[in-house]
């Protein structure tokens, strides 16, 4: 896919990011990979007044090149694209209640079974570093092992998906558990799924989404 149409679909992303509700503002960042290196969204520019001449290509270096500065998170995208073959692109929200629970500094244990869908039985808060260092780009990659979605202290969310729909899709699930999990504890304490019960879902889960498994595999 030629880079102007990924600029366009960084663009469409982005507004399809505020409309779910998971950014307002210049809040969060969404990169997308290239050949190059990736393509990332502009420091601290609102997202209704962006232009695909504002997307800015980084290098697995960290050099930047175009009119405008990147992300200053650019140092995760950069080594989750460097450390996971499967991220295509990566997007960070700074959504209401995957924040909130971030704050905690806890991980989201499984009260739901579709917690899976991240890759394990937890989605796991990183440990809290100043944004934009090195230091959170560190944090991010050890909770991050064997998943593809995180809570960032006191921060917000961070998943990585396929493409950017499929980045998209994750981060509206992702924050959809937040505030099923915020929810439920504003009510009691959560009933978990057992390790075995996760077990078992998460090889359902290898599955999940992909029409043209045999009939024979397992279904959800």
């Amino acid at each position: 896919m030629n880079q102007h149409v990924l600029r366009e679909q960084l663009i469409d992303t982005m507004q399809a990011m505020c409309r779910a509700d998971l950014n307002r503002g210049s809040a969060g960042n969404l990169s997308v990979r290239v050949p190059q290196g990736f393509l990332i969204t502009p420091t601290g520019m609102s997202y209704d007044c962006i232009e695909p001449e504002d997307m800015v290509q980084v290098d697995m270096a960290g050099r930047a090149q175009g009119a405008r500065l990147p992300s200053s998170e650019w140092r995760f995208h950069r080594d989750l694209y460097a450390n996971h073959a499967d991220a295509g692109a990566v997007l960070h929200a700074h959504s209401p209640f995957a924040t909130a629970l971030a704050c905690l500094r806890q991980d989201i244990p499984p009260f739901h079974y579709m917690i899976a869908r991240f890759g394990g039985t937890t989605v796991r808060c990183a440990e809290y570093a100043t944004f934009g260092t090195q230091a959170l780009s560190d944090a991010v990659l050890v909770a991050l092992s064997d998943r593809n979605a995180c809570l960032l202290a006191n921060h917000g969310m961070l998943v990585f998906g396929r493409d950017l729909r499929h980045a998209l899709d994750l981060a509206i699930e992702l924050e959809t558990l937040c505030e099923q999990y915020w929810r439920a504890c504003q009510v009691g304490s959560p009933v978990l799924l057992s390790g075995q019960e996760m077990a078992v879902v998460l090889e359902k889960f290898a599955y999940y989404g992909q029409q043209g498994v045999a009939a024979a595999g397992p279904h959800t």
